[in-house]
C-alpha cells in the first residue's frame, strides 16, 4: 500500500459552508487531485476556503472511464479526494465502483466523518432513531418502484428517503397509496437560511407541498407498527391464502399458515377456501 497514493472520501457541507471539519479542509489542501461530482459546485467551496487544487469531474455518466484515470493516478503515488456535491460520497452519489477498484488494487481508502442529510434530518424528525433504514431515492421505473414500495410497506424501522422538488408530490402520493396515511417528517433546505421541518401525515404533506416547491428534501417515515393480528385482519381469508401461494407455498401449506395466523381450525379455513 505504501507504494500507492491514498484515496480520501471527503464529506462536504450539505448547505452551510461552515459545516466542514478542519481535517477535511487540510485533506483538500494537501491532496494532488480532487474528484468532484460537479466541479462548478465544488469550486465554490474551494474558493470560499482559498483552496486551489486540480479538479476533475466524477459523476454517473463518466464513472467507468474516470475510475480508470483515478486508479492510475493513485498508482502513480498521487493522493485523491473524492467529494460529492453535498454530504457523504457514495450515499446516493457516485463512487462505489472507484472504492471497490481501489480496495481490489490494494490502494488505501480513508473515509472522513462529516455532514449527512439523512442523519441530520433524522435526529430532528421526532421519529424513532433507535432503528432506521436508508433507502435513498425511490426507483423511477414503475415496476421497480412498486416493488420497492411493497418492500418498505412492512418495514418496522424508521424509513429515510431522498427526493427532488419536481417529484416530491408524486412520491408522497405513491407512499400514501402504498403505506397508508403514515406519520412523516419532511426536511427541506437543511442547514440553509430557509431550513424547514414539516411534521404531520402523508395526507397533510401532499396538501402542504401541492404548490411550487424548491430545495432538496429528506423524507422521514414512521415505521409500520401494525401488529401481526391487525395485518391479517385487513385481508380476507382468500387474499390471506393467496398471499402465501404467491410466495411459492402450496395451497395446503398456505391453508395451514392462515389457520395459524388467525388462530382458526385448519378445517374451517379449508372449507372456506373450497366454498369460495
Amino acid at each position: 500500500m505504501s507504494d500507492y497514493g491514498i484515496l480520501y472520501l471527503c464529506p462536504t457541507p450539505i448547505g452551510n459552508l461552515e459545516d466542514i471539519t478542519i481535517r477535511a479542509l487540510n485533506i483538500l489542501k494537501n491532496v494532488d487531485i480532487i474528484a468532484a461530482e460537479d466541479t462548478r459546485h465544488t469550486i465554490k467551496l474551494l474558493n470560499h476556503y482559498n483552496i486551489s487544487k486540480p479538479l476533475i469531474s466524477y459523476h454517473e455518466h463518466n464513472e467507468k472511464t474516470r475510475t480508470d484515470d483515478i486508479i492510475q493516478a493513485l498508482k502513480s503515488k498521487k493522493s485523491v479526494a473524492l467529494v460529492s456535491d453535498a454530504g457523504m460520497p457514495l450515499i446516493s452519489d457516485p463512487g462505489q465502483e472507484l472504492v471497490n477498484r481501489a480496495i481490489n488494487e490494494g490502494i488505501k481508502v480513508v473515509p472522513l466523518p462529516g455532514p449527512s442529510a439523512a442523519f441530520t434530518a433524522l435526529i430532528a424528525s421526532g421519529m424513532s432513531t433507535e432503528r432506521f433504514c436508508f433507502e435513498g431515492f425511490l426507483p423511477e421505473n414503475k415496476k421497480e418502484r412498486r416493488k420497492k414500495l411493497d418492500e418498505i410497506k412492512s418495514e418496522k424501522r424508521t424509513i429515510i428517503l431522498y427526493e427532488s422538488p419536481h417529484h416530491l408530490v408524486k412520491t408522497l402520493q405513491d407512499l400514501l397509496n402504498s403505506l397508508g396515511n403514515r406519520k412523516i417528517t419532511i426536511a427541506r433546505e437543511l442547514t440553509k437560511v430557509h431550513e424547514e421541518f414539516f411534521r404531520s401525515t402523508l395526507e397533510d404533506a401532499i396538501q402542504h407541498f401541492s404548490g411550487e416547491v424548491k430545495g432538496e428534501f429528506v423524507l422521514i417515515l414512521d415505521g409500520n407498527h401494525e401488529s401481526a393480528e391487525e395485518k391479517w385482519n385487513n385481508l380476507s381469508i382468500k387474499d390471506h391464502i393467496n398471499f402465501y401461494v404467491s410466495s411459492g407455498m402450496s395451497k395446503m401449506d398456505a391453508i395451514k399458515n392462515v389457520a395459524r395466523d388467525r388462530n382458526m381450525p385448519k378445517s374451517e379455513v379449508y372449507r372456506y377456501a373450497i366454498d369460495k
